[in-house]
């Protein structure tokens, strides 16, 4: 099952305490990934995460040419030029057509709570609405996502196949000229639901 995630909680999934004010010390330049960085990006999910399990879901979605979207999957960088938070937008059914997942999102324990995170997330959207994508879809804490516009998905009748709590499954409209899809999400098959 795909895992809560985000750069403002913690691990376990309680709020984290708020940024302090130099905390935000750097606007976080974000880029679509490079071949030059996937050491990096696996190396982020590693350390964001209690297991490797979301660093091997990246590599098995990078094999996967019905999920993996050249030109989806963002890093935000650090001062210094190395990957300070990733993000990754991979293709998902609703009821049979073609949406985005967002998963996962993660950011350097050095980094977060401090911006990296929304810079990777909000320009990785940005990036999907220029490709005309119509649909975001992320199981994520219902206290951080809705910043970028995400609602519940149920709103637009979408469901998982699997239980979670209905706040956390959150979807985005990119494009409303184009009618909402309803039904269930079939993730790709790297993800094991």
């Amino acid at each position: 099952m795909p895992t809560l995630t985000d750069d403002d909680h913690s691990l376990n999934g309680s709020p984290a305490s708020p940024p302090h004010a130099g905390d935000r010390e750097h606007v976080y330049a974000a880029r679509p990934e490079t071949p030059a960085d996937t050491a990096s990006v696996h190396a982020v999910n590693a350390a964001a995460f209690p297991t490797p399990a979301e660093a091997d879901l990246v590599d098995a979605l990078r094999q996967d040419p019905s999920a993996w979207l050249p030109g989806l999957s963002y890093v935000a960088e650090a001062p210094d030029g190395s990957v300070a938070a990733c993000a990754l937008l991979t293709r998902c059914l609703v009821g049979g057509v073609p949406a985005l997942a967002l998963a996962p999102v993660a950011t350097a324990p050095a980094h977060q709570r401090r911006g990296a995170g929304q810079a990777v997330v909000r320009a990785l959207l940005d990036a999907a609405r220029r490709r005309g994508e119509p649909l975001v879809l992320v199981l994520g804490h219902p206290e951080y996502y809705p910043k970028f516009g995400f609602v519940p998905a149920s709103r637009y009748g979408i469901r998982p196949g699997f239980d979670v709590p209905d706040e956390a499954m959150m979807a985005l409209v990119l494009d409303d000229s184009v009618p909402v899809p309803r039904g269930m999400i079939e993730y790709p098959a790297a993800f094991g639901v």
